[in-house]
């Protein structure tokens, strides 16, 4: 229930336009935030909602259209004057200096008066308050994706806002702190701070949000309250369709060994990294293995160890079927049959300016046989993508485009496709739907079941425990470096996975769950 405040919004848009060289990314938004109000933002990636919360916190202007702030129409032509006015946003992709510490970058964007302050002090104050624990004197470059969220959600934080601007602020929660997250939000809601919450969590925006607005090709297509609606029926607003979920089938195939890992443990090079201690696991052809674990607990650097850019101690370390390959380079394993997908799809798993043949190419060259005699075979190469595109349903006016072009969710569609048509033995996908809308997210999902099917083996590492649940055969939990045994998805629930991934129960080498001593 909406709290009751002043009947002057806090937040309206009228009329909002804006184009690009072929495409209207926001075509006549009208948007109106109340006081107190958590307010989604719903749409597919491609739909609109990031450039318009980049015009309402002074990122970029508008073609047409006005704003409103407390009733009275206003210009923020630059983030810090949205700031001034109270309006603080964490972003989806995070405008932090890796060479910085966590300190440092928060420092950059918030007033000097706070900056000066005992900062130090203020940022593990508000990293308790909210269970979003963070080390002022650590450098950025040494966190995973999950602890640079933190970055951005605290330095709001700190400023005392009017208005929050919140893009996929759980991605990197367990269940409990999700939980914990909302009832700060909820206190916020009702200390009359206003919320533009974005998400692709249906579930969630209806437990949370008081009204959501619902956009699809840039256009403001329904506006609805939550509490009436159901995960389902959103989505359907959202794509203009009917959203298919994974289907699992059966299947006959044989199972055996394909990715084979033993007593695995890696030395992190970086400072403040997480080591792997005895890692331990098997993923069979024919099936998914999932792995959860809350960010910084060693799945940057297992997913660096399987791709091999940090090698093994020993070759049996990593096997893939029979063959040692704990010392191949990620080349060598592509080469193999195995495939990566990265969490961080800009500047890891893509080249920002690069095109998207030329970005497909990188991945593709061994495998796909895309060079002769020292020369790329260009038109190969661009037929490759083009498939990709097509049969990924990826959104971009031509293969030339560049991949910092794309949008999230058709950025990792592409990543996906371009893998995928690898035909691969092994794939091994981290955060695989981070920041991806209900239908983009839906297709990747069938995309690796159906990989499965077929006698691939899959190998997960998500934080998203409802993905997980819904392709995965086996479930294990990284937590502090370690590994946990593997248990059939069917034998655990959400809530025990969640604790596991705290740090509060393991499981034992029978299977059963167990509390931590």
């Amino acid at each position: 229930m909406l709290p009751i405040m002043s009947k002057t919004p806090m937040l309206q848009l009228f009329g909002v336009t804006k184009r690009y060289p072929g495409v209207i990314a926001n075509n006549n938004v009208d948007l109106k935030i109340m006081p107190g109000e958590i307010h989604a933002l719903l749409g597919e990636n491609g739909a609109g909602k990031s450039t318009l919360v980049k015009y309402i916190y002074g990122v970029q202007k508008a073609d047409s259209g006005t704003l409103e702030w407390c009733g009275k129409q206003t210009k923020i032509n630059n983030p810090k004057m949205a700031r001034k006015l109270g309006i603080g946003m964490v972003f989806q992709h995070f405008s932090l200096f890796d060479a910085l510490t966590v300190k440092e970058n928060i420092s950059l964007g918030i007033s000097s008066k706070i900056a000066n302050s005992d900062l130090d002090k203020e940022i593990i104050n508000i990293s308790k308050k909210y269970g979003l624990p963070l080390d002022p004197d650590r450098y950025v470059h040494t966190l995973s994706v999950g602890e640079r969220q933190r970055i951005e959600v605290v330095r709001c934080l700190l400023q005392d806002p009017s208005m929050l601007i919140m893009d996929e602020p759980t991605s990197v929660l367990t269940p409990q702190e999700v939980e914990l997250l909302f009832r700060t939000l909820r206190q916020l809601s009702a200390d009359g701070v206003s919320i533009l919450y974005i998400s692709h969590k249906l579930q969630e925006i209806k437990d949370l949000c008081h009204t959501a607005t619902i956009m699809r090709m840039g256009e403001v297509v329904a506006t609805c309250n939550p509490d009436h609606e159901t995960p389902y029926s959103m989505a359907e607003m959202m794509m203009g369709k009917n959203i298919s979920t994974p289907n699992r089938v059966e299947d006959s195939i044989n199972k055996s060994p394909a990715l084979i890992i033993s007593d695995l443990s890696i030395q992190s090079e970086k400072s403040y990294g997480t080591d792997l201690k005895n890692i331990n696991f098997t993923v069979n052809t024919g099936e998914v293995l999932g792995i959860a674990g809350i960010a910084g607990n060693g799945q940057k650097e297992l997913m660096a160890a399987l791709s091999g850019e940090v090698l093994a101690e020993r070759p049996d370390s990593i096997k893939i079927a029979n063959e040692p390959v704990g010392l191949f380079y990620p080349n060598q394993r592509r080469h193999a049959g195995m495939v990566f997908v990265p969490e961080e799809r800009l500047g890891h798993a893509a080249v920002p300016m690069m095109s998207l043949w030329e970005n497909a190419f990188l991945s593709g060259a061994t495998k796909m046989n895309f060079k002769k005699n020292g020369f790329i075979r260009v038109a190969d190469v661009k037929d490759y993508t083009h498939d990709i595109i097509k049969k990924f349903g990826v959104k971009t006016p031509n293969i030339q485009n560049i991949a910092s072009s794309l949008s999230g969710g058709n950025l990792q569609k592409f990543i996906f496709g371009r893998e995928i048509l690898q035909n691969p033995r092994i794939i091994v996908a981290i955060q695989p739907t981070w920041g991806v809308d209900a239908g983009s997210a839906a297709a990747i999902r069938q995309s690796l079941i159906d990989l499965a099917s077929k006698g691939c083996a899959v190998l997960v590492i998500s934080q998203d425990l409802e993905e997980l649940f819904e392709i995965s055969d086996r479930l294990s939990v990284i937590y502090d470096g370690k590994l946990s045994p593997s248990i059939n998805t069917k034998s655990i629930s959400l809530k025990q996975l969640g604790l596991m991934m705290g740090g509060v129960s393991v499981f034992s080498e029978k299977g059963a769950i167990e509390n931590v001593s």
